[in-house]
């Protein structure tokens, strides 16, 4: 009778400590991010959505596209893959001299809501770092890994209407967006590299890097515009701040 007695005391105290210490298997860095639950983005409700985490414990939706899984939000990390802390530049006459990896947030913001929302703002160089800016397991997309996702939604003359979020709350104008492909793009605007200043495209168009290095210079990048269909690809200075969206290896 005691050894039951016993063994029901010991029971009761390995419940105890299941209770106390197992049940959260999440990283405190994961629980206490400010940023995290933030995001106000329209996600496509019919689709089903992954997640994924990066160092600084910022956790992103994922979706899958075809035979590619991309994050279904821009990246909002400040620190590379091994733990060093990418430098945040706010100074417009900075900004510009930087041929290393830097970042901001649009219009220097510290809002939480609109940083969870937006992410931040790179340049290129923090997108080719070999640190690594994407969480493990996942990397900046190269020109190629676009073009896949493009194709896959129909050609350059309609794929943008089915990244895009559908509805006005962060666009400019729906105009014939359904966001069908649960990409989710947002208008997020850019940090110009000749005077670091930000431009107006908050409301109008998304613009992100891609890992594609074309000279010394320039880089690609890919480009949505809130009253269009079409999905516009070029090279431009890599100086300029851009989204990232990353993609699974």
């Amino acid at each position: 009778m005691r050894i039951f007695f016993f063994n029901r005391i010991i029971l009761v105290c390995v419940c105890f400590s299941l209770l106390l210490f197992g049940c959260d298997k999440e990283d405190p860095i994961v629980r206490d991010n400010p940023y995290n639950g933030k995001i106000t983005a329209v996600f496509n409700p019919d689709k089903k959505y992954g997640k994924v985490t990066d160092v600084d414990g910022n956790v992103y939706k994922t979706i899958v596209i075809g035979n590619q899984t991309w994050m279904a939000e821009n990246l909002r990390t400040t620190h590379f893959r091994n733990g060093e802390s990418i430098p945040n530049i706010t100074d417009s006459t900075e900004w510009a001299t930087f041929a290393t990896g830097i970042y901001c947030n649009y219009n220097n913001t510290t809002n939480v809501d609109t940083i969870a929302t937006y992410g931040r703002l790179y340049n290129w160089y923090a997108a080719a770092d070999s640190r690594n800016i994407a969480p493990e397991g996942w990397r900046v997309p190269d020109i190629n890994d676009w073009n896949i996702l493009i194709e896959y939604l129909g050609g350059d003359t309609i794929a943008s209407d089915k990244l895009k979020e559908k509805g006005n709350l962060h666009w400019e104008d729906a105009y014939k967006s359904d966001n069908s492909s649960g990409f989710t793009a947002l208008p997020t605007g850019q940090r110009d590299r000749s005077d670091g200043n930000f431009d107006q495209g908050v409301s109008f168009y998304s613009v992100w890097w891609s890992s594609s290095e074309y000279n010394e210079t320039s880089a690609g990048f890919l480009f949505l515009f809130y009253f269009s269909s079409n999905v516009n690809k070029g090279i431009n200075n890599k100086h300029n701040g851009y989204s990232i969206r990353c993609i699974k290896e």
